[in-house]
C-alpha cells in the first residue's frame, strides 16, 4: 500500500462533530466516537496541497465554477463506474440532503406519500416530514442477514398513489450494493407507475471485491428520464466539512426546475474551497482509495471475527460497501435506552443507536469503521467487555 491510515489525527478540539460532540450528546468526552459517518483519516494529499494554495491566496472572494470542476467528475464516473455523463446533467448542490428535500418540494405536494425503504438514513424521514408529505414505509427484508427488497409491498405503496421514492444505493445503515437485476426490477416497477426516483448514491465508490456499484440512471435512457441522483466527492475523500455536491439529472424538465429552486434559494454560488478539493480527489486520488478500501476492509474483517470470538449473540450484517457495520443486538435484550446506557456509561463508546433509522432499527447499531485499526479494536474490547458484565 502506498498510503498508511494507522495513524490518529487529533481532532478533539477542532470544532470536531464527530469527536467534540461526544460530551454533550453523550455525557462524557472521554467516550469513543464511532458514530457519525466521516473518517479520522486524512484525505488525499492532493487535496490537502490545493488546499493549502487556496488558503495561500489570502483573498477568499466569490468563486465561479470552471470546466475542470466537470471534467473530473465525468472522468470519474466514466472510469469507476462505467457512466458517461455530460456536463449539462450536471447541477451543484450544497449537500445529498438538500438535494433529497429540494426534490421532495418540488415534484410532490403537502400531504403527498413518499416511498422510503426502511431502516435508513434518518435524514430521509426529516426531509419528507418537514416538508409536510407523508411516509409511505416499504421496510426492507432480513434474508439469512442480508436486506432483500420487498417489491410486492412496495408495488401496493405505487398502486396506492405514491409517486416518488427516495432510494438508498449503497444503502445506509445495511451496506447493500443492489445488483443489477434488484435495480432492473425495482426500476419496472417505478416505470410501470410513472414513480420518480431521488437515489442518494454518496456511498457509491466505497464498494469490496466482488461487488459492484450500478448507477441506478445508467440502467436505461427511460429510467434515467425519471431520476434524480444525489452525488458527492465528501464520503469518498473525508470531504463532508466542505459542504460540497452535486446531482445528475437527465431530464431537462426536472433539472430547470429544481435549477430554478436552487437559484431562488441564493444556494447555488460556487464555494471557494470545495471545487478545487473535488478536482484534485477524482483527478489524483485514485490510489488512495484503492488503499482506503483494502484498509477498511481489514477493518470489517477484524470486527467480524472479533465479534463471532468475543459477543456471538451479536449478529453483524456483512456490507457489500459503506465503511459501516449494521450490528444486530437484539438478543442482548435491550431496548434502545439500555442500549444507549451500555455503550456512553459501560463501554465508553459511540455508536449510533438504530432506532434513529426506524422503527425496524430498534435493537440495532450501526459502527462506523473508517477509523484507525487500533480504535476499532479498543472500541469492540471495551463495547463486548460492557457487554458480558
Amino acid at each position: 500500500m502506498s498510503y498508511s491510515f494507522d495513524e490518529l489525527i487529533d481532532r478533539k478540539n477542532s470544532r470536531s462533530y464527530k469527536w467534540d460532540q461526544v460530551g454533550p450528546l453523550f455525557g462524557d468526552k472521554d467516550i469513543l466516537p464511532l458514530w457519525v459517518a466521516d473518517m479520522d483519516f486524512p484525505s488525499p494529499p492532493a487535496v490537502r496541497e490545493v488546499l493549502h494554495k487556496r488558503v495561500e491566496l489570502g483573498a477568499y472572494g466569490y468563486a465561479i465554477r470552471t470546466d475542470d470542476y466537470f471534467d473530473a467528475i465525468m472522468g470519474w464516473f466514466q472510469r469507476r463506474h462505467h457512466w458517461k455523463l455530460e456536463k449539462d446533467w450536471i447541477v451543484d448542490s450544497p449537500s445529498v440532503v438538500t438535494t433529497l428535500s429540494l426534490a421532495v418540494e418540488q415534484f410532490t405536494a403537502p400531504g403527498d406519500k413518499v416511498v422510503i425503504q426502511t431502516p435508513v438514513y434518518y435524514p430521509f424521514y426529516d426531509v419528507i416530514e418537514s416538508n409536510d408529505r407523508v411516509l409511505a414505509l416499504n421496510p426492507l427484508i432480513n434474508q439469512n442477514g442480508r436486506y432483500e427488497m420487498d417489491l410486492e409491498q412496495l408495488e401496493s405503496l405505487f398502486s396506492e398513489g405514491a409517486k416518488l421514492m427516495l432510494f438508498c444505493n449503497p444503502h445506509n445503515p445495511g451496506g447493500r450494493v443492489w445488483s443489477r437485476d434488484e435495480l432492473l426490477a425495482l426500476g419496472d416497477l417505478c416505470l410501470r407507475y410513472g414513480v420518480t426516483v431521488v437515489s442518494d448514491e454518496i456511498h457509491c465508490d466505497l464498494i469490496f471485491p466482488g461487488h459492484e456499484h450500478v448507477p441506478f440512471a445508467s440502467l436505461s435512457e427511460e429510467l434515467a428520464a425519471i431520476t434524480i441522483t444525489c452525488l458527492a466527492a465528501t464520503k469518498t475523500f473525508n470531504l463532508p466539512g466542505l459542504h460540497t455536491s452535486f446531482m445528475v439529472v437527465q431530464n431537462s424538465g426536472m433539472r430547470a426546475r429544481l435549477d430554478k429552486r436552487i437559484k431562488t434559494l441564493s444556494i447555488h454560488m460556487a464555494q471557494h474551497f470545495a471545487q478545487d478539493a473535488v478536482v484534485a480527489a477524482y483527478n489524483e486520488g485514485e490510489v488512495w482509495l484503492e488503499d482506503l478500501l483494502v484498509y477498511v476492509k481489514g477493518n470489517l474483517d477484524y470486527a467480524l471475527a472479533y465479534l463471532e470470538e468475543h459477543l456471538p449473540q451479536v449478529k453483524p450484517m456483512k456490507p457489500d460497501g459503506t465503511y459501516l457495520l449494521w450490528l444486530d443486538c437484539r438478543a442482548l435484550g435491550l431496548d434502545k435506552n439500555g442500549l444507549k446506557q451500555l455503550m456512553h456509561k459501560k463501554a465508553k463508546v459511540a455508536f449510533n443507536e438504530g432506532s434513529m433509522f426506524g422503527v425496524e432499527g430498534e435493537g440495532w447499531l450501526r459502527v462506523n469503521l473508517a477509523c484507525p485499526r487500533f480504535i476499532v479494536e479498543q472500541a469492540l474490547r471495551q463495547f463486548c467487555e460492557a457487554a458480558k458484565q
